[in-house]
């Protein structure tokens, strides 16, 4: 296990095309098949994000949990339309697309038949059963859109998307400044997370933005803690018309990451085991920040 006992480092990704077309982590004429078991030699973590654009089928997942060693821990990103994300028809499987109205382009879960809402529950739970089953399936990510605040249906949603999950663990990353405008409301958030069973992300990413949450370095689960970095290019963030490899444009200094590491290393003595995630995707800026931030937990221990 890399990283430390406690404190699992890895990616947002681990099949990104452009950390691929870099060339500079996975070797050379490395066959596709075999990147996830490369990947699973040099972190023990990895979130999938593939899930958020179109549901995952039971045998890719299948496919991930036997490339992959024992011990070796996946987080799955939730799909875009459980999140309260605008959804294009062409990501819904082809029987419950011709459910809805051939003339819509995109959906929201709340404008679709209450049949196809289950529907998609249910063939999303079951393509994670092979990684649950395996002892793989860490925790299923709820990254909530900056559109989702903190209100009355804010919170309903929330429950709602954890209350769907059956015998996994989900995790919450908020993206409205408002679920921590004060301290008032940070309580209440946190409490909201905790009594959902729900792991409270903390996120670190540039400060000042209406879509951008501060870092509140709290956990909510006995079992899990969670840290997700998605850099801080303020210049690509506000701009955001790159797409994410402009927004999460971003390599850490040392000092910075040496900082992240003093909070991390105090997060984990909250939660038994703690995943540090790096979405910083341009090239290969995910696994050049991962490597330097175990660098960092390193010298911690020293």
């Amino acid at each position: 296990m890399r990283s430390t006992a406690s404190v699992l480092v890895g990616t947002s990704s681990f099949a990104d095309r452009n950390l691929v077309a870099t060339g500079r982590f996975y070797p050379p004429a490395l066959p596709a098949a075999q990147r996830l078991a490369y990947y699973a030699s040099q972190f023990p973590v990895v979130e999938i994000d593939s899930s958020y654009y179109a549901l995952p089928a039971p045998s890719a997942a299948h496919g991930w949990a036997s490339r992959s060693p024992d011990g070796f821990t996946i987080n799955v990103k939730a799909f875009r339309a459980f999140t309260g994300h605008q959804t294009p028809l062409s990501a819904l499987p082809a029987e419950l697309r011709a459910e809805l109205p051939a003339e819509q382009q995109v959906t929201f879960m709340n404008r679709m038949p209450g049949d196809v809402r289950d529907e998609l529950w249910r063939r999303f739970q079951l393509a994670l059963e092979p990684l649950r089953l395996s002892g793989r399936l860490g925790t299923v990510l709820f990254q909530f859109p900056a559109w989702i605040q903190a209100n009355a249906a804010g919170e309903a949603l929330v429950r709602y998307s954890a209350s769907r999950l059956e015998a996994c663990v989900p995790a919450v990353e908020f993206r409205h400044r408002s679920w921590f405008a004060d301290a008032a409301r940070t309580e209440r958030t946190l409490g909201l997370v905790r009594d959902l069973g729900a792991v409270h992300v903390v996120v670190d990413q540039p400060a000042g933005f209406e879509d951008a949450v501060p870092a509140v370095w709290a956990a909510t689960h006995d079992e899990y803690a969670m840290l997700r970095l998605h850099g801080r290019n303020a210049a690509g963030w506000r701009r955001g018309a790159g797409g994410s490899s402009e927004r999460f444009d971003y390599v850490y200094s040392p000092d910075e990451l040496a900082e992240l590491a003093r909070q991390a290393q105090q997060l984990a003595r909250l939660a038994r085991r703690t995943h540090v995630v790096f979405n910083t995707n341009r090239e290969d800026q995910g696994v050049v920040n991962a490597r330097a931030f175990e660098q960092a937990l390193a010298e911690l221990a020293r």
